[in-house]
Order: C-alpha cells, then structure tokens, then sequence
C-alpha cells in the first residue's frame, strides 16, 4: 500500500469516506494495524497510563514519544503517524520548534498539539517550519487538573461555542488534522461540518470524518475500566488481527460508535 499522506485524509473527508486511527507504541502492534489498513497511527502520551502505569498523561516526556514513535515508524510503512508532544513541552512557540523536530526526526508526520486559540502562533510557526500539526479539543487530557476530572466538555453553549471558535482559529493558523474528544454528538457534527480539515472523533458520535481508540481500550486490556466511548472489539472475535478488522469495518460502516458510546 501506498504512504498515506494528509491530502489523502483530506480528500476521505471530501469524499465521506471515514478515517480509521488507532495508538500505537511499538513496533509488532504497529505492524499489525498498518498491515491491517489502519489509516492512521497515534503513538499517544496515553502511553502514560497504559505501559507506564500513571494516572494521567502528564508525566511523559519528549523523549518518551520520541522513543517509541522511532518503534512504531520501524514498521508501519503505510499508515499515517501522528506524535504527541506531551505536557509542557510547547509552553512556547520556541519550545513547540523544538520538540516537535525532535519528533518529526524520529519519523512522525505530525505532531499532536492539546488547546485552543493560545496555540494559534505556536501551530502558524510550526506549519512555516514545515511540521505539521494535528489539534486536539474537547476533552484535553493534559488540563485534566483544570476540568477537575475527565469530563465531557462543551455541555452548556457557551463552551460549545468556544470550542466551535478555537477550532476554525486553529484551521487558520493552518492545522491540517484535528481530535475531538469527550464532546456531545450535536457540538461534533457542528464543528465537523464547518471545518474543511478532517475531524477525528473520541467520544464524539459517529458523524465525525474518522474514529481513534486507544489500542488497550479496544482490546479491553486497560487497566482499570472501559471509557463509554470505547469498545472491547476483542472480545467479540477472540483475536487481535480480527478485532482490528471489526474495528475497521464498523467505523467504515457507521456501527461503531452507536448511541451507547456517545455524549448527548
């Protein structure tokens, strides 16, 4: 299969067809998920919780995603692969240059970037520098000692208006992806289609271009339990080749997430 590159994700969206993402932090399931069509890889500092054991995202570092998106690049030769630059290593435009190279020498096509407006001159200086940028709104899991918790975000309207706001400002400073996480269905389908950027859903309805899960959540092997929106794909098959295909399928297909697996 050929490279998959951005304007290939943005012509899904143009087309309807949905993007289908998931994490990935090591070479053999990096493997198995490009081998299986997976469109996108995310080597998330959700590694933070899942492989590291912490209770939050905020205690990885550069050099962690920089470590294991050099094993996830190894062998997913296809796939699309978004790094995310973790907790304070983008305070500053300047800080952004500098972690987000590190990252993209490692082999990533894009780096991740969790906020809003005040990211506007960070995302216009990285896209100047020639690194793409990915946008993550909604629920940010690295301001989880903000929203006192991981909560659905943008509920009342005048945070749904905001969020609505952030995410066409940082279309203009010119991200090319963008995740939505933990927000109701209606708030998603209104930033979805305002947006001519591809939209990657989280916990936000099936209406979005594409859908990501964190690869431990939909195998059900995550320590502790099942967000709402996920689904253990594993165990409905019994193989992680097959979950993967399911996974793929009822993205494809609309089925995954149902009204079960969403905010409203």
């Amino acid at each position: 299969m050929a490279k998959i590159s951005v304007s290939r994700l943005t012509k899904m969206k143009q087309d309807n067809q949905k993007i289908t993402c998931m994490t990935a932090y090591d070479a053999s399931f990096a493997a198995i998920f490009d081998q299986a069509g997976i469109q996108v890889l995310l080597v998330g500092d959700s590694l933070g919780m899942v492989l590291q054991g912490h209770d939050s995202t905020l205690p990885v570092t550069v050099d962690d995603i920089r470590y294991h998106t050099a094993a996830v690049v190894s062998t997913a030769k296809s796939a699309f692969i978004i790094a995310d630059l973790p907790f304070m290593s983008y305070s500053t435009p300047e800080m952004s240059y500098e972690n987000a190279a590190i990252l993209m020498r490692a082999g990533a096509n894009m780096v991740k970037m969790e906020g809003g407006e005040w990211l506007t001159d960070s995302v216009k200086g990285l896209v100047e520098r020639g690194i793409p940028v990915c946008g993550h709104l909604g629920l940010t899991p690295q301001s989880v000692n903000i929203f006192g918790g991981y909560k659905v975000q943008g509920r009342e309207e005048e945070q749904a208006n905001e969020l609505l706001n952030d995410a066409l400002l940082l279309q203009e400073a010119g991200i090319q992806l963008l995740v939505l996480e933990c927000v109701p269905v209606s708030l998603a389908d209104r930033i979805t289609a305002a947006l001519q950027i591809p939209v990657i859903g989280i916990g936000a309805g099936c209406e979005t271009d594409g859908q990501i899960l964190v690869m431990h959540d939909a195998f059900g092997v995550s320590a502790g339990f099942c967000p709402k929106f996920s689904k253990n794909f594993l165990l409905e098959t019994g193989d992680i080749r097959q979950a993967v295909t399911l996974y793929i399928d009822q993205v494809e297909s609309r089925q995954f997430p149902s009204a079960e697996h969403s905010f409203y």
